[in-house]
């Protein structure tokens, strides 16, 4: 079975039923990417057991201040990390940045990824989220 645009819409809209009052994106979202598990929809080479290989995406926000980029970049490269593509803007005291990064010759899995840079968004007081590029193109093209 193909992963159509309707058959994400019938997730997503299952998903928002299922969790009612409660729905958050981030849950949303683990509901939808759960789902799609479930139905095995995502190729044989890229399932779930795989996922801790392959390229992420990175989004990254907040209130600009010094070392933003040093210590997300640093994590990322103790954990070898490639990044393959950076794009940064700030607004004022704001700051956006999106990465594509390679993990695939990386010790480290994608969970471990995810909590290492969770304790580095908290330290600077920053928002950054990690997902695998699957999923990524799955949720935006709802």
């Amino acid at each position: 079975m193909k992963l159509t645009e309707d058959t994400i819409r019938k997730l997503t809209l299952d998903a928002i039923k299922e969790l009612g009052d409660q729905v958050t994106s981030e849950l949303l979202k683990q509901a939808v990417k759960d789902s799609i598990r479930k139905l095995d929809l995502v190729p044989e080479e890229k399932k779930a057991s795989d996922i801790n290989s392959g390229r992420v995406i990175l989004t990254s926000f907040g209130v600009n201040h010094p070392g933003i980029i040093f210590n997300i970049t640093r994590l990322l490269s103790e954990f070898e990390c490639d990044i393959r593509d950076l794009s940064q803007k700030i607004l004022d005291e704001f700051y956006t940045m999106i990465m594509i990064i390679d993990i695939s010759n990386s010790p480290k899995e994608l969970k471990e990824i995810q909590e290492g840079l969770s304790k580095v968004a908290e330290n600077l007081k920053i928002k950054i989220y990690l997902q695998h590029e699957d999923v990524f193109r799955y949720m935006h093209r709802i």
